[in-house]
This record gives C-alpha cells, structure tokens and sequence, in this order.
C-alpha cells in the first residue's frame, strides 16, 4: 500500500468543512420594503375587487328582478281532488306541491332542514362567511369541490329567480338576491318559502309534497327517521331517492341525523332510535298514493276542469270536491275487483304473463329478476312476481321490493294446471316465468293472473244525482278507459223495464197476463222471420207481467213493445236521458240492441227510484281557487223543476218498481236476496252470446249499477250472466253501501189503487166473475183492472180463459178484432209517427186493462 508523499512547500489538506465566503449582504431595509410591495399589492387587488364589485353592484343590483314572487308567493299548485269527506284522491299538475302554512311545520323538520342545509341560519346575514371559508379549506384540502357553501336564503334565491347552471356570474346575482331578499322577508319567512318551494325530486316540490309522494302521509304523520331522510333531499334530490337508491338515501340520513344530535336538536336515545326504525317508503317511481282509490273519477273531474280552465287548471291551485262517499268508493273497488278476480278464477289459469331468463348465478338471477319486476308495478292489488325456482314442496318467487315467497298448498290452488309436466309451454310454471301474487285472508300468498276482463260500477243518489262510487274498471293505472262513462254496451234485458213503463203509461199493470207463446214477426220483404225465443227455448204459456219480467221471459217483453208500438215505446225510453239515436226503431229494442254506458243506465233507472223524474248525475259538488274562494257549489235539484222534469207518473214510477222488487223476490235476481232486505229492486241483463252482463238496482236512497264485458266484445263463457258475472259485484257493494240504511217499504202513491183480480186472467174478480182465490193487484188509478162482464169474447163463466186481445200491427185490438184506444187522452200524449206493424202468427196476445178507455 503506498502513502501519500508530503511536500513541504505545499499546505497540507484539512479535515474540516471549508469557510463559506462571506455573501455580499443587502442593504438593511430591504426585507421590509418587500412585504410592504406584497401587503401593497394585496391592497391594491382589494381596491381592484372592491371597485369590480361596485362595478357589478351598479350593472346588476338595479336589473335584479323584484321580489314579488317571494313575498307575494303564489307557486303553481297542481289541481287537487277531493272526496265529500274530503279525502285526497287525485292530483294533477306539472309541479307536485303542497303549501302548509309555516306555523304547521313539524319543529323536527326545521331542525333536520337547518342541520343539513344551513345550521347558522338564524345567525348570519345572506352569505355566511364562515361557511365560505370553511368550504373554501375543505374544497383545498380535498383537491376540489366537496362542501357548498350557499345559505338557505341563497338558495331561495336560485329556486325562484336562477338557473342551476354553475358560473360565476350566477353566483354573484345569487349572492345579491340573497341579500336582496334578507332585507325584505324575516328568516321565519325565508325558511317558510324555502320549505315550500325546494325541488325534492319525483316532481315533488316542498317537503310536504315529498311526504305524500315517498310515504303517502302528511308532514305532520312522518316520524324523525323519515323526516331525516326527506332532509336529506335537497342537496342531490336524484342521488338520495329513496325509491330508486334507498342505501344511498339511508347513509345521508344519518349524516342528518349525526348533525342533529351534534346540535342538540334530538338526543342520544333519539338518535339511536332513529337509526333503527323503519322507512316505509312507498313502491312505485312517484306515483301518488291515496286512502281512497278513485283514479277513473278524478280523471273525470280533470278533462271537467281542463275543459273549463284550460291549461291553467293545472297551475292556478284549483280544489275540487266530489260527491263521491269515502266508504262507498272504498266498497265499489273493492266489489269489482273481487267480481273480476271470481269470475277469472272460474274460467281457469291461461298462463304466466311474461317470462325473464334468468342467469345461473343465483345473485346475478336475483338482479335480472329485479331488473325485469321494475316495469311490471302492482295492479288491481296483485303484485307481480318472478318464479326463481319450481319444487315439489312449492314454488320460490321474488317480488318487486325483493322479497323471496315460497308459494305451496293452497296458494297453488288456481295455478297448478301450469305445474303438469304435460302443460302446454304457454300454461307453463318454470324458472323465470313472470306472475301475479295476490294476498289470501289468512296470511301468504297465492299465484293468480290479471283479468282480462273488464267492469264498471256506478252509484248515485236518486233523489239529487249525486255520485257516490265510480269504478271504471280493474285498475286505472293499467287501463285508463272509463268503462262508466265511455263504454257504450249492449244492456239486454236490463232495458225491458223502460219498455214495460211505456206499457204501465197505456194501461199495464203487474197482474196483466202475457201469453208467453212463440211468435213470427217478419221485418219486411226478403228478410227471414224473426222468431224471439227466451233463454232456454221454453215456453211458460199465460203469465202475469210481473212473472214475465222478473224471469226476463224474451218472447213475452216483444209482445209488449208490439202493444204499444215501436215508435211510442222508442220515445218513452228515451225520456229516461238514453239517447233517442242510441235506440234502435226495431222490436228488438227491448231486448236491449241498443248501447248504452252504465251511467246513462243509472240515470235512467233513478226515474223509477225518486218517484218519476229524470236527474242530472253530478260528481263535482264545489271549486275553490288557491285562496279558498268558492267558484261553483252545486244546489240540491228540487224535483220538478225545468232541471229534473217529471217523465212517468208516481203510479208508473210504483206498478214498476213493484216489477222489479219480484226480479229479487222471485225472479233472475233472487241472488240479492241474501242481503236481507225488502226495499231493493233490480233487473238483471245479458246480451246475446254473453258478451255483456248487467245489474241494474235500487233502494230509496241509492241507484247502482254494474256492468262486466271484455273491451273487445267477446263471449264471457256460456251461462256467464248478469246474474252470474254483474249481481255478486252489484250485492258485495251493496251489503256495504247500505249499511245502516233503514229498509223502508215502498208505499203505494194517490195514482194507484189496490183491487181484487182473477189471478188466471188479470180481470176484476168482480160480480158473478168473482173468484175464491182472488188477489190483491195494484192498478194505475185510471185503469182499473177490465171487468171481465164488457170484455167481448169473455164468456159468462168466471172460470172461462180470457179473450184472445191482442195486439195488430201495433195496435191494440179486442178479441173480435176491432181497434182499442188506450193510454192517456191524446192531448197528453206525445205523438208518434205512425208505423207499419209486423206480421205475426195467430198467438193469444196481450188484454191490457186501459182496453176501451
């Protein structure tokens, strides 16, 4: 190793750090003068700041709009629709909104609202500088914007006036709205209209809007867990949804409710409570909810008011109170439903009604089925399902809010022609198949289908036209025709009694006997003879009118339009409010070939409840505007008026209500019977091929009619009659409707006379023709029954048959032939232009009391 050689003449190294050369140092003052230039420059850009905003100050304070939509707050309001009982049953508007006054708000939902938005609102002025700052540290830390930092009043002022475009000028006009509006409302006021007017998604506007449309309840039903939620809204109404994204809407109400309990607002135990309560929130993507179910009625109430107001009726904050009864509208959903659902139960399971594939993976066939229930929502209250698996002990389905069912025993009951290995691959249950779940009494679920049939119920006051239930159909959500109001059918044999009234207006009375016998009527030339039979092609011989019609005899009903003449009976009919085009000029009118919408048939049959007049239906009972100002309240119809005319006697209006008490008692609608009561009348209908079936009945107090069809016009199913199909949904409302009603026979008006009558022929039993087994029949006062002695052709005995009276080419005429006049003097009665009569076979025909009077 070699070492290094020293040379005397040269210094050696040092170990030691080498002495920095001394810097040339600066003057003394010039560390001074630079943070004098930076505080200079600061100044100056202050100076600069300052002036631009005194700039802008002088540019936009004076084009800032007024406040009149802040202090004069009139937000549009939706149209709002209400039961009798007041009960909210429809809303319609661009904007859902609800105003509730400020002293109304829940305290809980001020706290939640300052603790998420805004909690020194009561503490600063329009901005709150502090919460800049903070959210200026927070947005610095975090590499970008985390944390807002406008104030509630802020925000006021973008809802009303601003874009929600971010940009820096429209930060500054908030900014100056704010204060703007700090100068002219309390903050009692600011926090008022804030309440009322922020968007919370769904198109619910205000939180009391957003309490209907997520949880169906008021503000003041909500608890602190729901409140918190609803709290949570404002800052990202999308995001926090809790329809859509409940996970994410659930983390945001706890940070609200940390807040809360960090304020004090609640405390410890609340907080906790809070946490573990449930939402509820309702299914379904902001569809409103309501106690009473009564969509096909409010949507009537909206094309009143939309025809009247125009498109300001859904902004201008209209109220509408309907005539409809919360229990009654209850009962008739409730009625056509069940009906519905029965009469598809017996005509068998058709199949699934859509099908899904499903992933093998059972969490990814989980959100396929998920996916596919999202557009598929309740209907009629059966809600609908994905099968996921088949097995012997069952079927496993998933409902829409994701819920696994295991189905089994009776819930299988209507289904199982689909579970056969031999089904056809329509009918078939498999793994994927999309289903409906329907609620069974006694707890679980069975497995049905939506009906493909559809109903229509309508009930009303006789005595005012009020309407007290309107059902248009299985669910207005899925099919938004109005079988009430739209449906113009066949009635059938629920037409007879219009026909049978002309006849009590000629003479008629229950007791006259119609010789139930075939006949021919040829309708002209080259066309074939039409030969009305009844519904099971029997013939009963002889039978009082009252028989003839409680038992819808067909053949009998023809011989009655044929007595009275075609043309009269078509009039009379039509001053029941059924339109005269709508009435065919043929004999088969009374057989009801006619079309009619169930309301216009309660109408009609109202006549025959409230004595004889003819009533305006009416649904809207009182509008108000935003204010509370009356527009229109509807007054009680005085009977008699130029309004509600009288059309048919009290006598006419009795002799045919007593008719159609015997369809109950005796006759195709004895079914009603079970409800117990004396007072109902009614008349069942169903038309040719069971396309349509009807129900028709009353009481004192209420007309109600049913009606069940396919949209289509399609056989029901043989045997599938009004007695069948319309009658159970008529008795189940009913039984509800009249609950608590007093069963008030019906007494017999000053025009009517009760006279003792041969029950063979429907003559006096008077005289020499007087018989033992006499009965007490009911007459018009001007037509007492026929004295059998003036009758020509009767012969002396009181045992003899009746004369063959009948009726030619629509005129009345006596056994040897010759013309009769009856009905009314002919200054009463509205002419009808003359008609040819049908030619006909040699049957007996009608004796009609009023002959030769």
């Amino acid at each position: 190793m070699t070492e290094p050689t020293l040379q005397p003449d040269k210094p050696a190294p040092s170990s030691s750090p080498r002495e920095p050369k001394p810097r040339p140092r600066k003057p003394g003052g010039a560390g001074l003068r630079t943070w004098q230039s930076v505080l200079l420059g600061l100044v100056l850009l202050g100076l600069a700041g300052a002036l631009l905003l005194g700039f802008c100050l002088m540019l936009l304070w004076p084009r800032l709009p007024d406040l009149n939509k802040v202090t004069d707050y009139r937000p549009d309001l939706p149209l709002r629709v209400y039961t009798a009982q007041g009960t909210l049953i429809g809303e319609f508007g661009v904007q859902r909104r609800a105003v509730i006054p400020y002293d109304q708000v829940p305290k809980q939902l001020k706290q939640a609202v300052l603790a998420a938005e805004d909690s020194r609102f009561f503490e600063h002025g329009a901005i709150d500088f502090a919460g800049v700052a903070r959210a200026a540290l927070a947005d610095f830390g975090a590499g970008g914007a985390v944390q807002g930092a406008s104030t509630i009043t802020m925000q006021v002022a973008r809802d009303f006036y601003l874009s929600p475009e971010k940009t820096p000028l429209r930060k500054i006009v908030e900014a100056l709205l704010a204060y703007k509006i700090e100068n002219t409302l309390t903050k009692d006021q600011i926090l008022d209209r804030y309440i009322n007017q922020v968007y919370l998604g769904q198109r619910a506007y205000g939180f009391a809007a957003a309490a209907q449309v997520y949880y169906g309840k008021p503000l003041s039903e909500l608890s602190l867990a729901q409140i918190a939620v609803l709290a949570g809204l404002p800052q990202a109404p999308s995001a926090y949804n809790p329809q859509n994204s409940l996970k994410l809407a659930v983390w945001r109400q706890h940070y609200v409710l940390g807040r809360m309990l960090a304020l004090g607002d609640i405390t410890r135990a609340q907080y906790e409570q809070a946490l573990k309560a449930p939402l509820n929130v309702l299914a379904g993507q902001g569809v409103l909810h309501y106690d009473v179910d009564a969509d096909y009625a409010a949507e009537a109430v909206r094309e009143i008011m939309v025809a009247r107001f125009g498109e300001a009726a859904y902004t201008d904050g209209y109220k509408v109170t309907t005539t409809l009864v919360d229990t009654d509208q209850t009962a008739a959903d409730a009625a056509v439903r069940a009906g519905l659902l029965a009469y598809d139960r017996r005509n068998g399971w058709r199949g699934p009604e859509g099908h899904v594939d499903l992933p093998e993976n059972p969490q990814d066939a989980t959100k396929a089925a998920l996916a596919a229930l999202k557009t598929r929502p309740d209907v009629g209250g059966l809600k609908a399902a994905v099968v996921l698996q088949v097995e012997r002990k069952g079927v496993v389905v998933l409902r829409r809010d994701g819920q696994q069912e295991t189905i089994s025993g009776e819930g299988l009951a209507f289904c199982r022609p689909g579970l056969y290995d031999k089904a056809t691959a329509a009918r078939r249950i498999v793994a994927g198949s999309i289903v409906r779940l329907h609620a069974l009494p006694k707890g679980g679920w069975e497995i049905l289908q939506l009906p493909q049939a559809q109903s229509a119920l309508v009930s009303l006051q006789p005595q005012t036209g009020a309407i007290q239930a309107w059902v248009g159909g299985f669910d207005f959500n899925h099919e938004k025709f109005d079988h009430v109001d739209q449906a113009f059918r066949q009635p059938g044999s629920s037409f007879k009694p219009f026909i049978y009234s002309a006849a009590v207006a000629e003479g008629l009375a229950p007791s006259t006997i119609i010789d139930d016998a075939p006949i021919s009527i040829n309708p002209g030339p080259g066309q074939p003879l039409w030969q009305p039979h009844n519904y099971e092609n029997e013939f009963a011989g002889p039978m009082p009118a009252s028989a003839a019609l409680a038992h819808s005899d067909n053949v009998a009903a023809v011989r009655v339009v044929l007595a009275v003449g075609v043309p009269y009976a078509r009039f009379h009919a039509s001053q029941f409010g059924l339109p005269l085009d709508q009435i065919p000029p043929y004999p088969t009118m009374v057989l009801g070939a006619g079309s009619f919408t169930p309301l216009q048939m309660a109408r009609a049959y109202a006549v025959f409840a409230n004595g004889g007049y003819l009533v305006q239906p009416t649904l809207i009972s009182k509008i108000t505007d935003a204010r509370g100002n009356v527009l229109y309240e509807t007054t009680k119809q005085a009977l008699g008026q130029p309004e509600t005319p009288r059309i048919i006697t009290p006598g006419n209006a009795y002799l045919m209500t007593r008719m159609l008490q015997d369809v109950i008692q005796e006759g195709t609608g004895a079914a009603a019977k079970s409800l117990g009561r004396t007072d109902l009348a009614g008349k069942t209908g169903t038309t040719s091929n069971f396309h349509d079936a009807w129900f028709d009945g009353y009481n004192h107090n209420r007309v109600t009619v049913t009606w069940v069809g396919y949209n289509q016009p399609r056989s029901l199913g043989n045997g599938e009659q009004g007695a069948s199909v319309a009658l159970p949904i008529w008795i189940q409302y009913m039984r509800t409707a009249l609950n608590g009603d007093p069963d008030i026979p019906w007494a017999p008006p000053p025009d009517v006379v009760q006279i003792p009558v041969n029950p063979a022929t429907g003559f006096a039993s008077v005289g020499s023709y007087a018989v033992p087994n006499a009965k007490e029949a009911y007459f018009l006062q001007q037509y007492p029954p026929l004295d059998p002695s003036v009758v020509p052709g009767v012969a002396t005995s009181a045992s003899a048959p009746a004369a063959a009276v009948g009726t030619s080419g629509g005129q009345l005429t006596s056994g040897s032939g010759e013309p009769v006049t009856i009905g009314p003097p002919p200054s009463t009665r509205t002419p009808t232009p003359p008609q040819p009569g049908p030619a006909q076979n040699n049957a007996p025909f009608i004796v009609l009391p009023g002959a030769g009077k």
